[in-house]
């Protein structure tokens, strides 16, 4: 029964035009702004973390505005995922950097995507598989009733997607040979600390534990890093992507010089449009040496903790 009516609630979405969804989601968000609930919680806590120089009020409007595009982007998924693949792309323009992953390509050592969760960043991997053949690497979800439509829906443009395991890993590397693009979101957590799994690296100052699979990636196969998100303009008038090149370092053989690098691309496009991140993912859920998750009722500020 759940898996039916989550299935009728995406189609139905779906069938909404792009500026009514963008409506509903504000209005969703400022109803998530001015009740109590958990992705205010954690959003908030990021926002403080990250922009201590900021003063309160700032804060709270950045953090307005955080929880209503991030309403839009959940709202914008289904139409996302079951609407034709040329429609859903005919809104997305050109950005900054345009240029950039056909002359890495031209390159022949294939292309690593960044994608943070920044703007509607589900559009990308459509977009990347209009550009050349691209490997999207996924988490399955915790809900179950949510993969087959996340899978139909992320390769309807023609996509390739591989779960994070083993045999996953293996087919971006594969792809990269091929002289192919392979997009990752770059700013999930690993589950656990560990040198095949993840290090910790500052993110906005803070202690992050950071994924290494970018670095290895990058650095077995010497494939250029490019960061990619598509901002989302003005109700009604589409997005626009844009690229950026990566940091240096960022196949560093030290691998929590390279975790570094990696979040400063990722820096680099949030601070271009902070009200369009995720802000409500627990970036920081785990701490160095086993310090309290800030997310917790009373924790300590992790810098402190770093």
């Amino acid at each position: 029964m759940r898996s039916k009516l989550i299935v009728y609630l995406v189609s139905g979405v779906a069938r909404l035009s792009l500026s009514s969804v963008q409506r509903i989601g504000g209005l969703l968000g400022r109803l998530l702004y001015l009740v109590p609930n958990r992705e205010r919680h954690n959003a908030r806590v990021n926002i403080e973390l990250c922009f201590p120089a900021m003063s309160r009020d700032e804060r709270e409007r950045l953090l307005r505005r955080a929880l209503i595009e991030s309403a839009r982007t959940i709202l914008e998924m289904p139409g996302i995922w079951r609407r034709d693949v040329r429609s859903a792309l005919s809104v997305v323009h050109p950005g900054e950097g345009w240029d950039l992953p056909g002359q890495a390509l031209a390159k022949g050592r294939g292309v690593i995507i960044a994608a943070p969760h920044l703007g509607a960043w589900e559009l990308a991997g459509h977009r990347l598989a209009q550009m050349a053949p691209v490997t999207l690497l996924y988490r399955p979800p915790r809900e179950a009733a949510i993969e087959p439509l996340l899978l139909e829906g992320r390769s309807r443009g023609g996509a390739r997607l591989v779960p994070t395991s083993a045999a996953g890993v293996r087919a971006l590397f594969e792809a990269l040979k091929r002289g192919e693009m392979v997009g990752i979101l770059p700013d999930q957590q690993p589950r656990q600390a560990g040198t095949s799994a993840g290090v910790f690296a500052p993110f906005f100052g803070v202690p992050a534990l950071t994924m290494v699979l970018v670095n290895r990636l990058a650095r077995r196969t010497g494939a250029e890093t490019l960061f990619t998100y598509v901002e989302r303009l003005p109700i009604g008038q589409g997005y626009r992507m844009h690229f950026l090149s990566a940091p240096p370092g960022i196949a560093d053989a030290d691998s929590e010089k390279a975790a570094a690098a990696l979040n400063l691309g990722v820096e680099h496009c949030v601070r271009r449009c902070p009200q369009q991140y995720q802000w409500s993912y627990r970036r920081f859920s785990v701490r160095p040496a086993g310090a309290r998750s800030p997310y917790r009722r009373g924790a300590s500020s992790p810098q402190a903790q770093g």
